[in-house]
């Protein structure tokens, strides 16, 4: 893919993995929306990135599928397409079965699961315009389950699931379909606070590098499933 003048939408793109993504797409010259569910961080995040000229915030909660519509026809009316789509909203609880609330459990099935599927809903026209990619950030816990983890578990297996399955829906439209699987990120998730603590984990640009090297990939190879981890995790 040429990425000069492509652009891309990031949901969650505020902070962590989603702003990380958004500097490394902003850098290699693409256009880039990103959204998030308060309106004023977003803006500033916004501010941050780049300019109104290749930059827009965007206020959109995807556990709603009317938000994320208008996300996307905003984005087409302003720049004319949708190429790249990174559905990377998401939220984790962690608790023992017998102690996870069901507000949680529906926290993170409705923002990591049914976001992913809205976000995807929304923007699949758009897609098949465009011959873009539509990349989902899931999790290593997409695969390996552990205590205290059911709930974050059950949203990031789906995730995963669903993404490989619409990977074989959309591939006969050229579109392409991939979801990244990392471990240990330095970001805000869980209420950590990124500092020097975190130095040996997987940063925000590394996956913004991950996500570069998807979109140049040669368009007749497909890396569907990604799974990225710290090199050194002893090394904390």
């Amino acid at each position: 893919m040429e990425l000069k003048g492509k652009v891309a939408y990031i949901t969650g793109g505020s902070k962590g993995i989603g702003y990380g993504v958004a500097q490394k797409l902003l850098q290699a010259g693409m256009k880039v929306a990103v959204s998030g569910r308060n309106l004023d961080t977003v803006t500033k995040a916004a501010k941050e990135l780049g300019t109104e000229e290749n930059v827009f915030a965007l206020e959109s909660d995807v556990t709603k599928l009317e938000d994320e519509n208008k996300a996307i026809s905003q984005i087409v009316a302003k720049w004319g397409s949708v190429d790249v789509v990174l559905a990377n909203a998401g939220v984790g609880h962690f608790a023992p079965i017998d102690q996870l609330s069901d507000d949680h459990w529906h926290q993170m099935i409705n923002t990591n699961l049914t976001g992913a599927y809205h976000t995807l809903k929304a923007s699949v026209e758009a897609l098949k315009k465009s011959k873009g990619y539509y990349i989902t950030l899931a999790s290593l816990a997409g695969t390996n389950f552990f205590a205290n983890g059911a709930g974050y578990n059950a949203s990031k297996f789906g995730v995963v699931g669903f993404t490989q399955a619409a990977m074989l829906d959309l591939r006969g439209y050229d579109i392409k379909v991939s979801t990244i699987m990392p471990g240990s990120v330095a970001t805000h998730f869980n209420n950590n606070e990124p500092s020097d603590k975190d130095a040996w984990k997987i940063q925000p640009e590394d996956i913004g590098d991950l996500v570069l090297d998807l979109l140049r990939m040669n368009p007749r190879t497909l890396p569907s499933k990604i799974e990225v981890r710290p090199t050194r995790p002893d090394k904390k």
